[in-house]
């Protein structure tokens, strides 16, 4: 077995809203505030959001989710009609390889997404804005219930950190290639919240460079 790593930087298109829990309402604040370091108070992308983001989104991709529960893909569905396509097929099991199948047939997760922590060029930047968010009253015109969402701005970095653990039998690069097409379909789409409202829109930098981390 080996382990090989993806690094690199996302960067924040338009204002990122990953929402930290805050079950405390400040008058005149931030009715819905992004998750933050509890040591720094500055933010960060849950490592837990961006796997979870990507998966959902491969499976998307591969057409996947219509054939399940609502639930994540398992290899108990490999015996549907849609995997006559032999190509479809290895994708598929390709991704349980990666990001784990609860049937065990493809064993546990492969991956392990690290928390992205703010990049130091971004220390001195602005890490938060106020979006106002209303409900429009369609009789009326009239904007109603406004609250405020926090937002990390656009031109913030994080740093990502994707490891990938390759065992002897493995097609390594259909291993990379999951994640790396896991990344462009996050960029097509957004991350975090209210991505229908144009959140979340991220780049990510370093896409291929794969390195092995010495043991």
């Amino acid at each position: 077995m080996k382990i090989i790593a993806l690094k690199g930087q996302i960067e924040v298109i338009t204002g990122l809203h990953i929402g930290g829990g805050d079950d405390t309402m400040k008058i005149g604040g931030i009715d819905n505030g992004v998750i933050k370091d509890v040591n720094t108070n500055k933010p960060y992308i849950p490592g837990s959001s961006l796997k979870g983001k990507m998966r959902s989104l491969l499976e998307w991709h591969l057409g996947l989710v219509g054939i399940g529960d609502g639930s994540p893909f398992t290899s108990k569905l490999l015996d549907n009609p849609i995997f006559n396509d032999s190509n479809k097929k290895r994708f598929a099991e390709s991704l349980l390889k990666v990001f784990g199948d609860k049937e065990g047939k493809y064993g546990i997760t492969r991956c392990s997404f690290g928390d992205c922590k703010l990049n130091k060029e971004s220390k001195d930047m602005e890490l938060s804005e106020a979006k106002f968010e209303n409900v429009i009253n369609r009789q009326k015109g009239t904007a109603e219930h406004p609250r405020q969402t926090e937002r990390v701005p656009a031109g913030v970095k994080f740093d990502y950190d994707i490891r990938i653990k390759v065992l002897d039998e493995d097609n390594e690069e259909e291993l990379k290639n999951i994640i790396q097409i896991g990344l462009k379909l996050i960029e097509n789409d957004y991350l975090g919240g209210n991505g229908s409202r144009g959140y979340g829109r991220v780049k990510f930098s370093n896409k291929e460079e794969w390195e092995e981390i010495k043991i």
